[in-house]
């Protein structure tokens, strides 16, 4: 996986089942969603923090150490 940031879409995201456990941590409203199914593509990790009120910065932070590894 390239360099997660901001601009990371969900379906990247979700291809790590190491950062799907991440997304999972901040209680991520869309991955029981079906609404963001259809969205995934284009619905950008920072799009989603805003939205649902997310610490971004501490986020990214943990989803790097799992780019890591």
């Amino acid at each position: 996986m390239s360099k997660i940031t901001k601009n990371t879409t969900l379906s990247e995201l979700l291809e790590n089942p190491k950062a799907v456990e991440v997304l999972a941590k901040y209680h991520l409203p869309c991955l029981g969603c079906p609404f963001a199914e259809t969205e995934m593509e284009t619905l950008k990790i920072g799009e989603i923090c805003k939205m649902y009120g997310l610490n971004l910065e501490k986020l990214l932070k943990d989803l790097q150490t799992v780019d890591k590894k």
